[in-house]
């Protein structure tokens, strides 16, 4: 039980200890929601974006890059954005700024909490040895994390970088993980007629559907390949 309590009473003690890092995990759990709420107050304003030349799509995958990688819009949002505005055309870009987005999130995520990891094994010095027996499974667990539906896409780089999981990995296996959810709420945003009328595409039974695939799919993955590498040791 004393273990159990060091490892609840870390977080808080942490957090304490480093009130950049306790802003910095608010703003990843708290600043998506805001963000999307107003965009939504001036939804208006997206039909006018309408990306042309080279240079164009460019500052547009930048800019999906940074609202992502900096946590003030959700992925599957920006994804909507992205068909809603581009069409088809717009598939390439939003995956080419999902990728900068990971890089963004997991750097900040690693520069904001640079000592966590450590922290957390003088707490539990057993986590060091549960991580070392689990570094063959690290890609799968990435993969279902990413495609858990309920694992928001700012917490998990944050995650990812605490725990010290190389980048390319995070890459290699996160972004195939989040293709599912990123194409679905895309052709959400593509087949509709108004940027409230995409929205509200989302709340369809095949996509509720899928969502709730994806979540038991994702805690299964989880679970399973958690145990298992566990067990293999």
């Amino acid at each position: 039980m004393t273990k159990k309590g060091s490892i609840f009473n870390f977080f808080p003690e942490y957090l304490h200890l480093h009130p950049i890092a306790s802003l910095s995990w608010v703003w990843v759990a708290v600043a998506p929601a805001i963000g999307s709420l107003l965009a939504l107050k001036n939804y208006e304003f997206f039909p006018q974006i309408q990306p042309q030349t080279f240079i164009e799509h460019s500052i547009f995958i930048l800019c999906a890059a940074l609202v992502m990688g900096l946590a003030i819009l959700p992925t599957t949002f920006t994804a909507l954005l992205s068909g809603f505005v581009l069409g088809w055309i717009g598939l390439f870009d939003i995956l080419v700024a999902y990728t900068i987005a990971n890089v963004i999130g997991y750097s900040l995520g690693k520069a904001i909490n640079a000592d966590f990891l450590e922290v957390l094994i003088l707490k539990s010095p057993n986590l060091q040895s549960e991580i070392n027996q689990r570094k063959g499974n690290l890609g799968k667990l990435i993969f279902f994390i990413r495609i858990s539906p309920i694992i928001p896409f700012a917490i998990s780089n944050f995650l990812f970088a605490s725990l010290q999981i190389p980048l390319r990995k995070v890459l290699l296996y996160g972004v195939p993980g989040m293709l599912p959810r990123t194409v679905l709420a895309f052709l959400a945003g593509i087949l509709a007629n108004d940027f409230l009328n995409a929205r509200e595409n989302l709340k369809d039974p095949m996509q509720v559907g899928f969502l709730i695939f994806s979540l038991a799919l994702s805690v299964w993955g989880i679970w399973y390949n958690w145990k298992k590498a566990g067990k293999e040791k």
